[in-house]
């Protein structure tokens, strides 16, 4: 009988032996990814748009903003893109997973309060009252940006917790746990 070592991959590190995808399959999976943070992040900035637009019609005010919310969500999805891409979280890969949920939540969180401040200073400036206007008017929606920041950080924890969930668990678990019969999955995870 020979000696043969038998090593099992450790989910979320790469395994040593396993063939590396392709680049063809390295984008399509980046682009797949993209686009499911984008549906996300509109699906959530359009609810948010929803609520202040129906909250300002019982005043008579239209507000009508979905571009926004989109474009939002299309620079969001690649900032988010791009931090995975860069390992923003990568030393804190070893740690449990809510730290690394609530560290990329916090700091993704700090990005949408930057953008939305951007977002009505922006909107002075177009209006033709310059970006000293602008400025002025981000100081009258102070509590407005302060608010959309509190519940884009409660959005975020689920987001990135299956993120990286996910990454724990390797590509395309979580996927089949939702997605797939629980008979087609039963041997890929261990149940209690």
């Amino acid at each position: 009988m020979t000696d043969r070592k038998i090593t099992l991959p450790i989910h979320g590190l790469p395994d040593p032996t396993e063939k590396k995808p392709g680049w063809k399959r390295k984008i399509g999976r980046e682009l797949l990814s993209y686009w499911i943070n984008v549906v996300y992040l509109f699906f959530f900035f359009g609810v948010f748009t929803s609520y202040r637009r129906l909250v300002l019609a019982e005043y008579k005010i239209i507000y009508l903003h979905y571009g926004l919310a989109l474009f939002e969500a299309l620079i969001l999805a690649k900032v988010i893109m791009i931090g995975d891409i860069l390992g923003l979280a990568r030393r804190l890969q070893d740690k449990p997973l809510i730290v690394t949920t609530l560290y990329k939540t916090v700091l993704f969180t700090v990005w949408v309060c930057v953008f939305s401040a951007l977002e009505h200073v922006m909107e002075g400036w177009l209006h033709g009252e310059g970006l000293a206007a602008g400025i002025y008017e981000l100081r009258g929606n102070v509590y407005e940006v302060l608010a959309r920041s509190l519940v884009v950080l409660f959005a975020f924890i689920p987001f990135f917790a299956f993120k990286e969930l996910g990454r724990v668990l390797g590509e395309g678990k979580i996927a089949g746990l939702f997605f797939r019969r629980r008979s087609a999955i039963g041997s890929d995870l261990v149940q209690e």
